[in-house]
């Protein structure tokens, strides 16, 4: 499972889901599908309607791939803050059973209060 605080995992900006729904067709479950995707540097992070998938890519090439499925029934609580003036960054956290806190950082023009609807929809 990927290190999510290990300090190289941040930093995510808007991606096109169509390359990334793709690549994961073969373990997406029947009726779910990609809503909202985000990439790192070699990283990515998807919002399915039923979990969010961390997509940590290892090795030299590139080619080994670890998929982390985290569920959004395992949520508890999240957080959400805005991109300020001068902290151009958003951030979400969200803190699951038995796995604790994840921090995700987004770059950019990412709408945080999307994706923490996008999540209140499927917790609550």
């Amino acid at each position: 499972m990927i290190d999510f605080q290990n300090g190289l995992f941040v930093k995510l900006g808007p991606a096109d889901p169509k390359p990334i729904a793709g690549e994961l067709a073969p373990i997406l479950i029947d009726d779910e599908h990609v809503h909202l995707s985000f990439k790192g540097m070699r990283d990515s992070v998807v919002f399915t309607n039923k979990r969010l998938i961390v997509i940590n890519v290892q090795g030299f090439s590139g080619k080994k791939r670890d998929y982390s499925s985290l569920p959004y029934s395992k949520i508890q609580a999240w957080s959400i803050e805005t991109a300020g003036r001068f902290d151009l960054d958003a951030e979400l956290e969200l803190w699951f059973s038995g796995l604790g806190k994840v921090r995700l950082d987004f770059k950019g023009h990412v709408d945080i209060r999307t994706i923490g609807k996008l999540i209140g929809e499927y917790v609550l």
